[in-house]
């Protein structure tokens, strides 16, 4: 069994672990300093947690995966200097170079991913840059635990910015939409938590529908929307409403 080792066990590293832990195709392990929370998950999980990055090495993993803050990756690369030759390491960290980290760990194969929060119950949507000095296997090892998390996007490396932004910052625009979702279905007499379901499952439907279909999203928006009918008045207010621009907006500022 692929041995994981997952460094930082902060909001992202915590999905990751959790998600993994729920497929039981690993074999989990995980570092991060004394901290009560993480030793919470680590028990909940029922995982080895170590307190010092440099002691994950004796575990001899076959992928470490950093989720670590950018500021502090490149030392926590340089704790990890001693990993097995050929170990494939997986920086979250957007601004930290593949080639940054490949120099300190020039034994190791170095693929950095930006992954977001549903990655927890395996459905992330996950960018990954691959580089010419990985190996056949570094790469196929990577992306088999990466697809256990969700689906694999791979995208050049310096491509990764905006697809941190769109998968990462996206789901909590999302969010923003079921909310207000939420509050005009209650204002129409709906109770809340059906609301909740009933749209959260609709976006879930619509996602998994775009995904698959080799329709635009303006194509399947027309199959909605009939002629004279209930869904283009409501485009229509969106439009008016500024919707369209609202959405790229947030994108550009995140961006920023």
């Amino acid at each position: 069994m692929t041995k994981v080792a997952v460094v930082g066990t902060g909001s992202m590293g915590s999905a990751i672990l959790e998600g993994l832990a729920k497929t039981k195709q690993v074999d989990l392990v995980a570092a991060n300093h004394p901290n009560p929370r993480a030793k919470q998950l680590a028990d909940q999980l029922k995982i080895k947690l170590y307190e010092r990055n440099q002691d994950l090495i004796a575990e001899q993993p076959d992928v470490v995966i950093l989720t670590v803050p950018v500021p502090v990756t490149l030392d926590v690369a340089k704790e990890l200097a001693g990993l097995t030759a050929g170990t494939v390491v997986m920086s979250a960290s957007v601004g930290v170079t593949a080639s940054e980290l490949q120099a300190i760990l020039p034994q190791a194969g170095v693929v950095p991913f930006v992954p977001n929060t549903p990655v927890a119950i395996n459905a992330g949507t996950i960018g990954v840059a691959f580089n010419d000095q990985l190996s056949a296997d570094q790469r196929q090892l990577a992306n088999q635990v990466l697809a256990l998390l969700g689906d694999v996007i791979s995208v050049p490396e310096e491509r990764m910015d905006i697809v941190g932004t769109v998968g990462g910052c996206g789901p909590a625009f999302v969010d923003v939409m079921i909310d207000a979702m939420s509050d005009a279905a209650v204002a129409k007499g709906l109770d809340r938590a059906t609301a909740y379901q009933l749209i959260a499952s609709m976006v879930k439907g619509s996602g998994a529908l775009a995904s698959q279909s080799d329709l635009t999203p303006s194509q399947l928006r027309d199959q909605v929307t009939s002629p004279a009918g209930t869904t283009i008045r409501g485009v229509m207010a969106l439009e008016a409403n500024g919707f369209r621009h609202a959405v790229i907006e947030a994108i550009n500022k995140s961006a920023e």
